[in-house]
């Protein structure tokens, strides 16, 4: 998918282009400066997660500590991959608000607020997220399916 996100916390604001790469076992993300040059990559898969970004390497357990500890927010890998798809993540106990067309409006699970303002035909376009003193904003302006 690629979409742009804005990313509020602590009094701070960020924002940048996304290019998200999922797979059943692993995940990228390219996060990208305004002019299209690739600001961070993020890669995680079974093993670990690492993040490149300004010639440095790190490396953790999980993605979303990594993404804490370098850029200090996150995007919740574990449930995003189902959020983006107008779904709940079976895996988790989940509260979900439907739209008059039956679609999920709003989404509470694994302590974040997930609230839908757009779709694009079947799938989301214009998503909000809540958890704690964060928010994103996730915009998704293309997908590219491969169901290899």
């Amino acid at each position: 998918m690629n979409g742009r996100v804005s990313i509020s916390y602590g009094g701070e604001r960020h924002s940048a282009g996304l290019r998200w790469t999922h797979r059943a076992q692993s995940d990228e993300i390219l996060l990208l400066a305004p002019l299209g040059q690739t600001a961070a990559r993020v890669y995680r898969d079974d093993e670990n997660a690492t993040l490149d970004s300004d010639g440095k390497h790190y490396q953790a357990g999980d993605v979303e500590t990594l993404m804490q500890q370098v850029l200090g927010w996150h995007l919740p890998l574990n449930g995003l991959h189902h959020w983006v798809l107008g779904m709940a993540d079976p895996g988790t106990p989940a509260q979900i608000g439907r739209d008059d067309s039956g679609r999920i409006a709003a989404l509470s699970q694994d302590g974040w607020e997930v609230r839908y303002l757009r779709y694009a035909d079947t799938l989301p376009a214009r998503m909000q997220l809540s958890h704690e003193d964060m928010q994103l904003l996730l915009l998704i302006d293309e997908w590219e399916w491969n169901p290899q």
